[in-house]
């Protein structure tokens, strides 16, 4: 086993490096150890396919009887399901990319467009826009049903909604500023590339 080609580990002695070379293959291997909590998304993701397919059945079964807002509210909740599911296969694909192995799906026909780039900061950036689309989603669904504010039947309250508007505007106030970050690193890391 060797050591990593990093300077300070190069320079120790032999019989310090060669001590150095369990610990680095444990340290490095350690990383399988994300495995079972990707297969436990996934098994998530199925949860949220079977909750698509009994939202989509109650859809059909009572469009004769639904109203126009009903059917809305209804679909918004598919739409959040799916984007929701689109999270997922995010955080499953390009973090077992990012943190785990390659996958090796060069010139696979259904290699997703986003992987060929995929890495810590566009993953961040792309999971912080799909909380965003989520949240937008959610908001929408509140301001549909804040119709029914003060009777019986609301389910939601002023200060609720209010609050509800509030943390959408830090959703998105966070995702720029992951953004910009990631762009701020981006332009450094491009700079040091010159100066070599």
């Amino acid at each position: 086993m060797s050591t990593p080609d990093i300077p300070e580990i190069q320079s120790l002695p032999p019989a310090v490096r060669k001590q150095l070379a369990p610990l680095s293959v444990l340290i490095f291997g350690s990383r399988w150890l994300q495995l079972p909590l990707y297969l436990g998304l996934i098994a998530a993701q199925c949860v949220y396919v079977l909750l698509f397919l009994k939202e989509l059945w109650h859809l059909v079964s009572h469009a004769t009887s639904f109203s126009e807002q009903q059917i809305m509210l209804v679909v918004l909740g598919l739409i959040d399901v799916v984007m929701i599911s689109n999270l997922l296969v995010m955080v499953i694909v390009g973090g077992y990319e990012t943190f785990v192995s390659r996958l090796n799906l060069k010139g696979h026909p259904d290699e997703p467009e986003w992987l060929s780039h995929v890495n810590a900061g566009v993953l961040k950036v792309k999971l912080a826009m799909a909380i965003i689309g989520i949240s937008s989603i959610h908001l929408l669904r509140t301001f549909i049903e804040a119709g029914n504010l003060g009777s019986e039947r609301s389910t939601y309250t002023e200060s609720g909604i209010m609050w509800q508007t509030v943390i959408h505007a830090i959703f998105i106030l966070s995702a720029i500023g992951i953004a910009y970050v990631d762009r701020m690193a981006q332009v450094e890391s491009h700079a040091r590339h010159k100066a070599h």
